[in-house]
């Protein structure tokens, strides 16, 4: 009797251990309609955040550096100049351009160098966010939409070259350049799409950072950027195959020229980044709990 009173006393001083509860995230693809009214309350939602990190991010960038602005003209003088001269060597044969060579190859370059910033800009963003996206809940859509401001205000410093441009080789102004920002949205759009969803990954694997640098230094050579597009063989197929290509000319000759060479290929792609934008905006959402999680694990 007493070693059950003993025993007894022992099991009440015990207390039980809750049940171990697992809180996973939940698969919002089963309610579509409460998916797309929680993107469109974040997306409104994340508008002055947006703000406050281009600032911060913009600022920063700029004053850590010693030649500040003057790094957005630097690489299309740069390249500018460097394929001028193996031109006027003959070193090797560009064709004609709508332009003059050192005009034609700074404004592409210009518009090039903003696709690549939309490009890469939200897989950077979001690595750098990791503490962050641990542990504050916000918005994740203002980490992308600070990015996009971010390569719109470089862009708008690139506007003083590209104005310079038109004033010293007599560039003639089209009623079609006022055209040409539409045209210039669309590019970004496709960087930021591709940016978009790549950023998942590469917050898991620095791998994504590496290869997106090797990839765009290749991706410039299938780019209309330093010559005229190509009409024939198999590397005009694949610079036509390109998605940027028509976007990228198209904005260059709508700012300069005003004849669109490609009108068909620069709707196509342009339907298809605004499809594959949003397809791309779902995705984020799901996969940013997932990826969230794991860091924070």
């Amino acid at each position: 009797m007493k070693n059950y009173s003993a025993r007894r006393r022992t099991d009440l001083q015990r207390p039980e251990l809750p049940p171990a509860i697992v809180y996973t995230p939940e698969n919002l693809l089963r309610h579509p309609a409460q998916l797309f009214k929680l993107m469109w309350r974040d997306l409104l939602a994340s508008r002055e955040l947006a703000w406050r990190l281009a600032v911060r991010d913009i600022s920063a960038q700029y004053r850590q550096s010693f030649l500040g602005f003057i790094w957005a003209f630097l690489p299309p003088l740069a390249m500018a100049a460097g394929f001028t001269l193996a031109s006027e060597s003959n070193i090797i044969k560009i064709g004609v351009t709508d332009l003059p060579y050192p005009a034609y190859v700074m404004f592409s370059t210009a518009l090039w160098q903003t696709f690549v910033e939309a490009v890469n800009g939200p897989v950077q963003a979001i690595n750098l966010s990791k503490p962050m996206l641990a542990r504050v809940n916000f918005p994740r859509e203002a980490i992308i939409l600070a990015k996009v401001g971010e390569v719109l205000f470089n862009f708008a410093i690139k506007l003083i070259l590209i104005m310079a441009l038109f004033l010293w080789y007599q560039i003639p102004l089209r009623w079609t350049i006022f055209l040409a920002p539409v045209a210039l949205v669309h590019l970004i759009m496709l960087g930021t799409l591709i940016g978009t969803l790549l950023s998942p990954l590469g917050v898991l694997y620095q791998d994504v950072s590496k290869g997106l640098a090797m990839v765009t230094n290749f991706w410039l050579f299938l780019t209309p950027v330093v010559y005229p597009v190509p009409n024939e063989g198999t590397f005009g197929f694949l610079v036509k195959l390109n998605p940027v290509t028509p976007l990228l000319v198209t904005t260059r000759e709508l700012a300069t020229t005003g004849n669109i060479s490609n009108a068909c290929g620069f709707w196509i792609v342009s339907v298809i980044t605004l499809f594959g934008i949003f397809l791309t905006w779902v995705a984020f959402r799901l996969a940013m709990p997932y990826v969230i999680e794991r860091v924070s694990s």
